[in-house]
């Protein structure tokens, strides 16, 4: 009986070491990637190349904890990425809203950021701006009710120019307009909306394939608006879009010529806002720069995209990127940053070109 207890009591010595080993050399576990799901139609879907841009440009940037989610699978682009996805084509968001799909789709990829382009279809079909903004209240309430910090960019939607709907233009410029308002009143400080603006600057006759559909220089746009927006979120956000590959400047600059900026809020929230400038070449020749200025007295940007942002005390100065400088004559381009204060009044912004 001795020996029997002297050996029990060796195993339970062993035992307590080895647990101790385990304990001590156990592996942290790792943080979860980001889980970003795009929602939307065949703009976002078949193939929607703008994720694939997108997924590439925040990869360089140094997102590499990031998995784009969704129940259907990449179609394409020949681009390496993660094209999981929520596009589903020829879809309307207030169909989605009535059948509740969404709930379904959440419960099997839970994102934590949520991208929505929705509402092509339903302008097409002549669904009043009404209907539709209060579809899109109710998946985000469904979002909320899967993940109650689920963080949401809602575009406003590219334009289109289909030749059987001659009046879809005008819809979509009515849907757009309201949508800042909508956010505005929907949004929460622990599940905030962001509205991204997919619409100024984006040309059916240039950016599209068929009045509706994004070609390759839409896609370029397309991620280019989506991408300072999602970093914001992701944190420690490029103050610019890294520089695609541009044609050398031209060594001979025509004369200064004219231009305008107009400047908008396009969303408000407690403590901060997102603005946004375009910028109009009113000239007669084409013009190879820009360089905007504004007074902006105790609104510090903390962050911007789509041009080179500096601000000294109230004064702010922005200047073109390297992609967007020139502009033939009536052309237009335009940029954002975020904001701390209150985005009214509007500043008058002054313009020159070169």
């Amino acid at each position: 009986m001795r020996g029997s207890g002297s050996v029990l009591a060796v195993l339970a010595a062993v035992a307590v070491t080895l647990g101790f080993l385990l304990v001590s050399t156990a592996v942290p576990a790792q943080a979860a990637a980001v889980r970003i799901m795009a929602l939307g139609d065949s703009i976002t879907g078949s193939p929607g190349c703008w994720r694939a841009l997108l997924w590439e440009r925040l990869r360089e940037a140094g997102h590499t904890d990031i998995d784009f989610v969704g129940t259907l699978p990449p179609q394409g682009c020949g681009i390496a990425h993660d094209g999981d996805n929520e596009g589903h084509g020829g879809a309307l968001v207030t169909d989605v809203a009535d059948q509740n799909q969404l709930p379904g789709w959440l419960s099997a990829t839970r994102p934590d950021i949520v991208m929505m382009h929705f509402g092509t279809n339903d302008v097409w079909s002549n669904r009043p701006t009404a209907t539709i903004l209060a579809a899109y209240g109710k998946l985000v309430d469904q979002m909320r009710a899967d993940n109650p910090d689920m963080k949401l960019l809602v575009a406003q939607i590219i334009p289109m120019n289909p030749s059987t709907c001659g009046e879809c233009g005008q819809r979509v410029s009515a849907l757009n307009a309201a949508i800042p308002d909508w956010a505005a009143a929907k949004t929460t400080a622990r599940s905030p909306i962001v509205v991204v603006d997919q619409w100024t600057g984006f040309s059916t006759a240039a950016d599209t394939y068929d009045g509706v559909h994004p070609n390759a220089a839409g896609d370029q746009k397309m991620a280019g608006r989506w991408f300072p927006a999602l970093t914001a979120l992701l944190g420690t956000a490029p103050t610019t879009s890294p520089t695609p590959t541009v044609s050398p400047t031209p060594t001979v600059t025509p004369p200064a010529g004219a231009c305008a900026a107009t400047y908008r809020t396009v969303n408000q929230w407690p403590g901060g806002f997102q603005g946004e400038v375009t910028v109009t070449n009113t000239g007669t020749a084409p013009r190879t720069g820009w360089t905007t200025s504004w007074d902006f007295a105790d609104r510090p940007i903390s962050q911007s995209w789509n041009a080179t942002v500096t601000q000294t005390g109230s004064a702010v100065t922005a200047g073109n990127a390297a992609w967007n400088g020139s502009l033939a004559p009536g052309a237009t381009t335009a940029f954002g940053f975020v904001a701390a204060g209150n985005g009214s009044p509007a500043p008058a912004v002054s313009c020159t070109a070169r």
